[in-house]
């Protein structure tokens, strides 16, 4: 057997369909106690059924909830098997509170005309045929489960439910680098059957996916596959496959050559940093294959992936029902235990948040090293640095970048610290980019992620930084000094800025594409797992259900006011000795224009009129009506 935790197998459907027969047959085959839902009917209920009158909703809480019960008590021990009808998906979920994990549902389908036979051939139960229809209308898709036909015989039903729970993997990985390896550790460290997929390129990947299984005895009962024919054949449906390979060109590949075996209902989750658009472009030709497809935005690194990252799924809701347990499993959880993952809402939407929280993550560096330029200028050295960073640890500036960073300072090579061996040039990927990019589309001004990300350009022109040093003579005075509070004061604001920012661009980009936003959710998903996770973060999980606008917040005002002399000086001194501070100075820049009522863009409006007569509103008219002026006189 593959499965490593213990299951409850609900076999559901209509009455009339066998839920019972095949229970018993099943349990008989594969030993795991047997219990049938209609035992544990009120006597209420079953009279009710008795008189032809169907059972509401209000007359089966107490039911599920009992059978819920029963579940849980259950899988602390042992796997259990439990005929119920489970006809509408809120039955579904209170049979799976707290067990959500563990659940497998097997629906067991059949014609009306077919499961009428069967009712009229079945003694002694005490719902009459009269009810049938009814169950029918009731009854609901269940997206997630394994779904087989009351036309094939008793054993071979049976046969094909062990074959699809005990023999296939409830999860595939296609894609095994540095992020796909530490998911599948994280799988089945949770007792999920893994099947995991790497191409097979002769003499450069080979036997990869067999490789890493010997490498990690947690992998023993996982199935390696460098075919995708074979991979794919060996995964329960609906089949849920995550790709984690290069985002663009490599994410069509894969799709495909994976789409010829998929099935109707199976999910694909797309686990990399793929662009929004293209996400929605590949869901809708997976759509027309009746194939779900889903954008994961995945946070954390290769140790969250590990050991717990921050998830970010959009795509239809249907399919996230059906992946959401595996999700929920394996993502990080918050201060109150739940899970790092949330259904962010339809088509593209939790690659565009994993594309702004990127963009938040480039400032939070920036500023960060920002920090490390003025002390440096200070004469400090990387262990006073990181001496200072260490005791902002036990304020609200916390979080797990200034914690990396403390350690990089600190890490030494051959009595040298290891920092001033590392050639300043930084890199960067697409999501960088693309956020730009969608902020100058969505007419956004989210300024300081454009900043962060042309900061890291300047870097890579190293030779030319090199000679204008020496042409401009731009080293800072040796006489300058800033106080360490006051840069404290000052950090902590632009943070806040950023968040400011990179919340805005979610919350006026999600009204514009017509999505739903949940800034306090998305926050706290943000608040264990991913790469900016802190106290800040951990404190607009809160702000965000009153407000969704930081700087409007009662929370942040006055804070706001106390922080942004500090900014100011901070600023003012490191401009006045040539240290280039790209994101603290558009922190304050931006601040500042953003609190001012009356901008110089009057002027600006008019010199557009002036050369190309594109008009120009006045405020001294209420209404919204455009002027042109005649300015040049002949």
């Amino acid at each position: 057997m593959l499965a490593k935790k213990n299951i409850a197998i609900i076999i559901m459907g209509v009455s009339g369909v066998g839920k019972t027969t095949i229970g018993k047959l099943l349990s008989q085959t594969t030993k795991i106690p047997f219990f049938d839902a209609d035992d544990f009917h009120s006597a209420n209920n079953i009279a009710k059924m008795k008189n032809g009158v169907a059972l509401t909703d209000e007359d089966r809480h107490e039911w599920l909830l009992q059978l819920n019960l029963l579940l849980n008590n259950q899988l602390q021990t042992n796997s259990c098997i439990l005929a119920c009808s489970a006809l509408k998906e809120s039955y579904r979920n209170i049979l799976s509170t707290n067990c959500k994990s563990n659940i497998k549902f097997v629906h067991l389908t059949g014609s009306y005309n077919k499961v009428l036979q069967q009712m009229n051939e079945r003694k002694q139960h005490f719902l009459p045929t009269s009810l049938l229809q009814s169950q029918f209308e009731t009854l609901e898709i269940s997206y997630s489960s394994i779904n087989i036909s009351i036309e094939k015989k008793p054993d071979e039903i049976v046969a094909e439910i062990v074959n699809e729970l005990f023999h296939q993997s409830e999860i595939g990985i296609i894609g095994l680098g540095v992020m796909g390896k530490n998911l599948c550790r994280n799988f089945v460290n949770h007792g999920f059957s893994l099947a995991m997929y790497n191409r097979h390129v002769p003499n450069e990947e080979e036997n990869i996916a067999e490789n890493f299984k010997k490498a990690f005895p947690e992998l023993n009962t996982a199935q390696a596959f460098d075919d995708i024919t074979l991979f794919v054949a060996a995964l329960q449906k609906p089949r849920k496959i995550i790709i984690m390979v290069h985002a663009g060109k490599a994410i069509d590949d894969v799709l495909k050559q994976l789409l010829p075996y998929l099935s109707a209902g199976d999910v694909v989750i797309d686990g990399g940093n793929s662009y929004f658009l293209d996400t929605e472009k590949r869901q809708a030709v997976l759509s027309d294959k009746n194939v779900f497809f889903i954008g994961c935005g995945i946070s954390g690194g290769e140790e969250g992936a590990l050991n717990g990252p921050s998830l970010m799924p959009s795509g239809n809701s249907n399919a996230y029902s059906i992946v959401q347990p595996f999700l929920d499993a394996i993502a990080a959880k918050d201060i109150w235990q739940k899970p790092c993952c949330a259904y962010i809402g339809e088509h593209g939407s939790g690659h565009f948040i994993k594309m702004i929280h990127n963009g938040i993550e480039y400032v939070e560096m920036q500023l960060l090293a920002e920090v490390y330029q003025i002390l440096l200028s200070q004469q400090y050295n990387p262990d006073k640095i990181a001496a200072i960073l260490t005791s902002w640890k036990e304020t609200s500036l916390n979080s797990y970048l200034l914690d990396i960073t403390i350690t990089i300072l600190q890490e030494k090579e051959n009595n040298d610290w290891l920092i001033n061996k590392i050639t300043d040039v930084a890199q960067s990927k697409g999501t960088g980019n693309w956020a730009t990019i969608e902020i100058t589309q969505q007419t956004i001004p989210a300024t300081l992620i454009a900043t962060a990300l042309f900061a890291r350009y300047i870097s890579g022109y190293k030779s030319l930084r090199t000679t204008l040093h020496k042409t401009y003579n731009s080293t800072s005075k040796n006489n300058f000094s800033i106080d360490i509070l006051q840069l404290q004061q000052a950090y902590e604001l632009a943070r806040i800025i950023n968040h400011f920012q990179g919340f805005w661009l979610i919350e006026e980009s999600f009204k514009k594409f017509g999505w739903q936003s949940n800034l306090s959710e998305i926050a706290r998903i943000w608040t264990n797992g991913c790469i900016i996770r802190s106290a800040l973060m951990q404190e607009l999980v809160d702000v965000f259900t009153t407000s969704n606008n930081l700087l409007l917040s009662n929370y942040f005002i006055e804070k706001i006011k106390i922080l942004k002399p500090s900014l100011t000086k901070t600023v003012s001194a490191c401009i006045e000795n040539n240290i280039p501070i790209a994101c603290f100075s558009e922190a304050i820049n931006f601040l500042n224009a953003i609190t001012t009522s009356n901008l110089s863009a009057n002027l600006l409006q008019a010199q557009r009129d002036y050369f190309g007569a594109h008009t120009f509103q006045r405020n001294d008219i209420d209404d919204e009506t455009f002027f042109h002026h005649q300015w040049k006189k002949n």
